[in-house]
């Protein structure tokens, strides 16, 4: 569907009769813009984080042990992310200065999640997490900061595709000037023709929307797992399956020669994860296998979690009785002064 020229900030939807004009800046605090891209990823992160930590116990994880791994874990997904961003545009960033600036985009998932892994994993050994039944937990929360924090991309107009005549076909006036500006290059090493003044695939929704049927996915059966580790290999399998798809239909993928380099990542961990999934299944329906949080260790560890947290609460209340008890020895002390005054 052919689409007008339009301005910077706008966004349409032709086939929908959607039109709309959006700045990637949400607001500005003095001379500082907050994007909508990063609280589209903040968000993402705190309900991932509300929703693991709740379910810390199903997995028979401390959720205290737990919380240094998980701040571990996002600190090296998003440092890994944005080099893992950088390798593949070198051209495009020259000073440090450019380099740590990830306000306006700029954020590889592939990265973050091998980052995320990496450190979490460093970090699980030390404060003696297991390992296995963290990275199901993660595994979930991963699909909601995904699922959500896709939606920076569209605010930011990238991550989008080719042309479609489809119905949900976007345009908007950087995705354009991307395509004017690029048009050349993708016929040259992808051979995609494209035209800047056609609709496109909204991609970024396309993986939004899978990111989160695979949280729904893995919400409803992760009670049911057979071992440790089932359900990040699932999640493996499920993004790599669809990424593969969507990142086939991208205009901005990172390139490896003629390689996309997320697609490629995405078929082989997608393929290794399977052969992993079933050679486990097998394996289990022989010999069987011990949830974590059946196991001794695990008991032992939330015991002591809960008796600990029995004792803050009596510490608080403790506490709080002791400041009541001082206000209202201060209240009858005044009480007392009034009585005597008034008997003066």
């Amino acid at each position: 569907m052919t689409v007008e020229r339009l301005s910077t900030n706008e966004i349409v939807f032709p086939g929908l009769g959607i039109e709309l004009k959006i700045s990637p800046d949400a607001f500005t605090i003095g001379t500082f813009a907050v994007k909508w891209y990063g609280i589209c990823i903040a968000v993402g992160l705190l309900l991932a984080i509300i929703y693991c930590f709740r379910r810390t116990k199903e997995f028979g994880l401390s959720s205290d042990r737990l919380n240094d791994a998980v701040f571990a874990g996002f600190l090296g997904a998003v440092v890994n992310a944005r080099l893992y961003y950088v390798i593949f545009h070198l051209d495009s960033y020259h000073t440090i200065k450019d380099i740590i600036s990830i306000r306006d985009g700029g954020l590889a998932i592939y990265g973050g999640i091998i980052g995320a892994l990496v450190i979490g994993f460093i970090a699980c050994k030390i404060r003696k997490v297991n390992v296995l039944a963290a990275f199901d937990i993660a595994s979930m929360g991963f699909l909601i900061g995904q699922g959500l924090g896709r939606w920076g991309n569209f605010f930011n107009q990238e991550a989008f595709g080719c042309n479609t005549s489809l119905p949900w076909g976007m345009s908007g006036g950087r995705i354009q000037q991307y395509l004017v500006n690029y048009k050349d290059y993708l016929y040259a090493n992808n051979g995609m023709v494209v035209d800047p003044f056609q609709t496109v695939h909204p991609t970024f929704l396309y993986e939004s929307v899978w990111c989160l049927l695979g949280f729904l996915l893995l919400h409803f059966i992760h009670k049911k797992r057979k071992f440790d580790g089932e359900i990040i290999l699932i999640y493996v399998m499920w993004y790599g399956a669809g990424r593969a798809v969507i990142e086939g239909l991208r205009t901005d993928s990172l390139m490896l020669g003629s390689f996309r380099v997320s697609q490629l990542l995405a078929v082989v961990s997608a393929v290794a994860a399977a052969m992993i999934f079933v050679i486990a299944r097998v394996r289990v329906s022989r010999t069987g296998a011990r949830l974590y949080r059946d196991s001794e260790e695990s008991h032992a560890i939330l015991e002591q979690e809960a008796m600990a947290e029995q004792e803050e609460k009596a510490a608080k209340a403790a506490r709080k009785e002791k400041t009541l008890s001082a206000d209202q020895k201060i209240i009858d002390e005044d009480d007392e002064e009034e009585a005597e005054e008034s008997e003066e």
